[in-house]
């Protein structure tokens, strides 16, 4: 005959409240074998307490298994940021670097624009500015910043802080060019102000510079500068920027204004009906310092216009622009 149901229900709870109810004693000794104490306890608490120390046991190594992964997690993103920051940095080394490239070319534009101009205004370099990058004159080689950035960048950064004192001390070197070209262009202009470049009056050349037969003797002479057909009255300018030194009437010359330009330089303006500025006044090129007349040793109405260079008289003509 088979068992019921109700039959192997009965069974199974008696079978589990035996070992549930089954004590279980526990001795304990002492190391020379001397027993010292016992303790009983039930299977069921036993059983009890071996489930939750399995459960603890268990609880432990998945959070311990947790805890690695996140911190495996938290060292992966710790990396990755790094490389990115790594990266970063190196692209911008390479940045710098075409910076630096840029600069140089611009210095070395500069250099060239300036000795272009040195040549247009015929000034030569001083002694010991002749090259912009040390002894050898020529600009160090472009650097080379199309490294991979999974590359390191040692040899370029090493180059870079190489040029960049190189670039420093060149820098410095065509500043001073630029300060002695300044300076070499300043004396250029003062003198190019201070050089008769003008007709100083509106008429006809009447008689000019050299030899010719004297209209009062009628003998050959040197005529020692350049006579201007004009109308009485005539404003006379100053040919060029400088300071006046004698103003009044002359024995031949009649009224005279005598104008120093300095550098060696000076006009005389004689035969005037009336000069306009006394002595000491400065002028500027193109002022108006008499009028024309045909006071003194005379035969007509006309400026007598006279060029010195250095005690010698000169050709006005070869100074003449307009």
């Amino acid at each position: 005959m088979g068992v019921s149901k109700e039959d192997e229900r009965y069974y199974k709870e008696k079978i589990l409240k035996y070992f549930m109810e089954k004590k279980v004693t526990f001795f304990m000794f002492r190391n020379a074998g001397s027993r010292i104490d016992k303790f009983t306890v039930s299977r069921s608490s036993l059983l009890f307490t071996g489930v939750f120390i399995v459960a603890c046991i268990i609880s432990i190594c998945i959070a311990a298994f947790h805890y690695h992964n996140s911190n495996i997690d938290l060292l992966e993103n710790k990396i990755f940021a790094q490389i990115e920051e790594i990266k970063n940095q190196r692209g911008q080394v390479q940045t710098f670097a075409n910076e630096i490239n840029r600069l140089k070319s611009q210095l070395i534009h500069l250099n060239s624009f300036e000795e272009k101009i040195r040549v247009i205004a015929n000034i030569e370099n001083a002694i010991g500015q002749d090259s912009l990058f040390g002894v050898g004159g020529s600009a160090p080689d472009d650097l080379s910043p199309d490294i991979s950035l999974k590359d390191k960048h040692n040899s370029l950064i090493r180059e870079m802080h190489q040029q960049v004192d190189e670039i420093e001390k060149a820098s410095v070197k065509q500043e001073n060019k630029f300060k002695s070209l300044l300076s070499s262009l300043e004396d250029k202009r003062n003198l190019l102000a201070s050089t008769p470049a003008i007709m100083p009056t509106d008429g006809w050349m009447s008689s000019s510079f050299g030899y010719r037969i004297s209209p009062f003797t009628g003998r050959r002479e040197f005529h020692k500068g350049q006579d201007i057909g004009a109308r009485k009255g005539e404003p006379v300018r100053t040919s060029a920027n400088g300071v006046v030194t004698y103003a009044g009437v002359k024995g031949s010359f009649g009224t005279v204004v005598v104008v120093n330009h300095g550098h060696g330089m000076v006009t005389r303006y004689a035969h005037l009906s009336k000069a306009l500025k006394k002595k000491g006044d400065a002028v500027k090129r193109g002022d108006i310092i008499g009028k024309v007349g045909n006071t003194g040793r005379s035969t007509g109405t006309h400026l007598h216009y006279e060029v010195v260079l250095n005690g010698v008289r000169v050709d006005p003509r070869k100074y003449i622009i307009n």
